[in-house]
C-alpha cells in the first residue's frame, strides 16, 4: 500500500486541515509512541522542536498529548532548526525527535518530520508502519485542540557549540550578510556566526508567525544579493524556514547554490583526504556542470531521486562523505545526519579562509549548463506512462538533445505539482522543450 500521509519530507499540509488537523496529529503522536514502545524505547522521551510558524505551538502540544496518551513523555526545545533537532536527538538520549516545519512553504502550511534516536529520518518502511497505525487509531479520536502550550525545557546551545567545533579555521575578518528568512535560524545564526569570528549583518530575522519565507530566505535571494553588494560583504547566506539548507551569494553578487557549494566542499575534502571513495552523491536535479567539474578532479557523482533523505540513504550505502541537492541541502556525513544550512555555510566560508580565495574564485571552474525548472499545478498524479501525449513530447526532446542534455519530469512529494526540468548546452532548446512538456502536462492533468 502506498503512503498517503508521509511525503518525501514528512507529513505536510495546511495547518488545521487534514492531515494536519488535531485528530490526525494526535493519532500520529500515539502511533509514534506505539512504535517506540515496540522498539523498547518507552523509557526515553521524544524531543520536539519547531520553526516560527504561528501554528507550531498548538501542533507541538497536540503531538505531545498523543505521545503521552500512550505513555511516552516529550521535551520541548522551542524554536530550533531541523538539523538541530536531529543533532540533539542523537546526542541527548532521546527515543526520537520531531521537527514541526513546512520548510520553504508559506506560513499557512506546516509539517511534521520524524527522526529516529540515531538522528536519521525514518526510512520509508517505518513511516508506512506509523501511517497504518494512524489510520487504525483515527476513528476513536475526538479531534479537539488541547488548548495547551508546551514550556521550553531543552536547550539548543549544545547544538551551536557543536557547529563551532567543526571549524578548523575561524572566520575572523570575514564580513557576512545573513538572511534568516524570518524562520528557525533567526535567533541562532547571528549568534553562531558572530561566535565564529565573522562580522555579521542580519536581515529578515524578525519572525511574527506569518512572515516566514515571505519574499526572503533561500527561495528569494535578491534582497540578500542587494545587501551583500551594498555592504561590500565577502558573502551572503540565505536559509529556508527550518534552516536545513542554505543558498549563498558571493561578494560579486553571484548565486552559489547547492551544486556550487558541493564542488567547493568536495575539493576541500579531497585535499584533506576526507572524501571517501572520491565520490559525491547528488540528485537528478544537480547540474551537468557539477558532474563535469567533479570529473576533472577525478571525483565521480552518483544521482538519486529528489530528497535529502534519499541522498543520505545512498551516501550510507556507498560510504560517501558528501552529498546534497542543488536547492542547498548539503550533507557532511562526518558531522551530520541530515542537511544543515548553518553547517554548510560555516564549512564553505572556512574553505574561503583556508584557501584565501573568494567564493567567485572557488567556483570559477564551474560552468553551469542552462537549466530550467517549471512547476505545473496538477489536479491528480498519474504514472507518466499513462500520459501518451506527455511521453511523446519527452521522447522528442530526448531525441533532439541526443545525449547533450537531460530532461526530467517528476511529481512533487509535498505539493500538487509536476516538476519539469530540461538541461542543455543551448538555452533556446531549454526554453522550447520545458514549455512544450509543461503544456502537454497541463493538457492531460491540468
Amino acid at each position: 500500500m502506498g503512503r498517503k500521509l508521509f511525503g518525501t519530507d514528512g507529513v505536510r499540509g495546511v495547518a488545521g486541515r487534514p492531515p494536519l488537523d488535531p485528530a490526525t496529529i494526535t493519532a500520529l503522536g500515539m502511533a509514534l509512541a506505539e512504535a517506540l514502545t515496540g522498539d523498547g524505547l518507552a523509557e526515553r522521551p521524544v524531543l520536539i522542536g519547531m520553526d516560527t510558524r504561528e501554528s507550531g505551538p498548538w501542533i507541538a502540544a497536540q503531538l505531545s498529548e498523543g505521545l503521552a496518551a500512550c505513555g511516552i513523555q516529550s521535551q520541548f526545545a522551542g524554536i530550533v532548526t531541523t538539523p538541530g533537532v536531529a543533532y540533539l536527538t542523537r546526542t541527548g538520549g532521546f527515543a526520537a525527535g520531531v521537527m514541526i516545519s513546512a520548510s520553504h512553504n508559506p506560513f499557512e502550511d506546516n509539517g511534521i518530520k520524524v527522526f529516529a534516536a540515531t538522528g536519521y529520518k525514518l526510512p520509508d518502511i517505518e513511516e508506512q508502519a506509523v501511517e497504518e497505525t494512524i489510520f487504525r487509531l483515527l476513528p476513536s479520536i475526538a479531534g479537539e485542540k488541547t488548548g495547551a502550550e508546551l514550556p521550553v525545557r531543552f536547550p539548543v546551545k549544545p547544538y551551536l557549540d557543536f557547529l563551532l567545533s567543526t571549524l578548523g579555521s575561524r572566520l575572523g575578518g570575514m564580513n557576512v550578510v545573513l538572511d534568516c528568512g524570518n524562520g528557525a535560524a533567526s535567533a541562532l545564526a547571528p549568534e553562531l556566526f558572530r561566535e565564529a569570528g565573522a562580522r555579521v549583518t542580519v536581515i529578515n530575522a524578525e519572525p511574527d508567525g506569518r512572515n516566514i519565507n515571505l519574499e526572503s530566505g533561500a527561495l528569494h535571494v535578491e534582497g540578500l544579493r542587494q545587501k551583500v553588494l551594498e555592504t561590500g560583504a565577502n558573502a551572503g547566506v540565505a536559509f529556508d524556514g527550518d534552516a536545513d539548507r542554505a543558498i549563498m551569494i558571493s561578494g560579486s553578487g553571484r548565486i552559489v547554490d547547492g551544486d556550487a557549494t558541493m564542488l567547493i566542499a568536495a575539493r576541500r575534502l579531497q585535499a584533506d583526504g576526507h572524501l571517501k571513495g572520491n565520490m559525491v552523491v547528488a540528485t537528478v536535479m544537480s547540474n551537468l556542470g557539477l558532474e563535469k567539474a567533479l570529473e576533472r578532479l577525478g571525483i565521480s557523482m552518483d544521482r538519486t531521486p529528489v530528497g535529502d533523505k534519499y541522498v543520505l540513504e545512498e551516501m550510507l550505502r556507498r560510504g560517501a562523505a558528501l552529498g546534497g541537492e542543488q536547492s542547498g541541502h548539503v550533507i557532511f556525513r562526518e558531522y551530520a545526519t541530515t542537511g544543515d544550512g548553518m553547517l554548510t555555510a560555516l564549512k564553505t566560508l572556512e574553505s574561503s579562509i583556508r584557501e584565501n580565495r573568494t567564493l567567485d574564485e572557488l567556483t570559477a571552474d564551474f560552468t553551469v549548463f542552462p537549466q530550467k525548472l517549471v512547476n505545473v499545478r496538477v489536479s491528480q498524479r498519474k504514472p507518466l506512462e499513462e500520459l501518451p501525449r506527455v511521453v511523446d513530447v519527452i521522447q522528442s526532446c530526448e531525441t533532439e538533445l541526443n545525449g547533450s542534455g537531460r530532461v526530467l519530469v517528476r511529481f512533487s512529494g509535498t505539493e500538487p505539482l509536476a516538476r519539469v526540468m530540461v538541461e542543455a548546452a543551448d538555452r533556446d532548446q531549454v526554453e522550447l522543450w520545458t514549455g512544450r512538456i509543461a503544456d502537454a502536462i497541463r493538457g492531460e492533468l491540468g
